[in-house]
């Protein structure tokens, strides 16, 4: 049975990749940070679809405690085939107001957490010689957002990341790509009014705005055999809104 560790797995996105993957037979470890009870919910879901699950609480920004999550979900699952880097926070407001703090937590959690995960799991998967990782980047990586700099900043660094990765690790016979959602909805939308949700979807080519369940699918697709021979690739699920 193989092993899927998805960070920040409690909601959105990243509860529902926990869910598709379950559905494919996989063992889900959900990392969370704080939503412990929808964490826990979760397990309970995954458990009624005849895989095990296992919650696990760590802060990704914090190399110590991603060291200390990965060595749990060994003893508990056993070593990691799938990573997906989701876990991420947002901030949305003027450059020349964003405090060190703010900068400073924003690229630990997307990015810097994005690697040490990374760090941790390539460990196992360059033993076996296999594995696949799925980082979760933003259109805004790719383009840039204007009052969304160090969002913006943050993903870009992820592509960066994934690409640079996939040429180190690729002789090991593992994958890394990024999925990069355009507007999807979920809580990070919540400041959004319905007149700004409107516009979005008019200025997407298919007229619509995404779930998670459409990064999900195109998350667990990248982690399957069916796509074993990509690498470096970043696949954009966002309606056309960034051609």
């Amino acid at each position: 049975m193989s092993v899927v560790l998805i960070t920040g797995a409690s909601r959105g996105i990243g509860a529902a990749c926990a869910l598709a993957f379950a559905r494919e037979g996989y063992d889900v470890a959900i990392n969370y940070c704080r939503s412990e009870e929808k964490a826990n919910q979760l397990v309970t879901e995954i458990k009624a679809l005849g895989a095990r699950a296992f919650a696990v609480c760590a802060d990704v920004g914090d190399s110590a405690q991603v060291k200390e999550m990965f060595e749990a979900v060994r003893r508990e699952l056993g070593s990691v085939d799938v990573l997906v880097n989701n876990a991420g926070i947002a901030h949305t407001g003027l450059l020349t107001d964003l405090t060190d703090d703010e900068w400073k937590r924003l690229i630990d959690t997307d990015l810097s957490g994005t690697f040490y995960c990374c760090r941790e799991a390539l460990k196992d998967m360059i033993l076996a010689h296999s594995g696949a990782i799925v980082n979760i980047a933003s259109m805004w990586g790719e383009v840039g957002a204007s009052c969304e700099a160090a969002y913006s900043a943050a993903k870009a660094g992820v592509i960066g990341l994934t690409k640079a990765l996939a040429k180190e690790v690729g002789p090991s016979g593992i994958c890394i790509n990024a999925v990069s959602p355009g507007v999807i909805m979920t809580d990070m939308m919540a400041e959004y009014t319905d007149d700004d949700l409107a516009a979005l979807k008019e200025e997407t080519p298919l007229n619509a705005l995404g779930t998670p369940g459409d990064i999900a699918d195109a998350v667990v697709f990248l982690a399957s055999t069916k796509a074993k021979f990509i690498t470096g690739q970043v696949l954009g699920v966002n309606g056309g809104i960034v051609i």
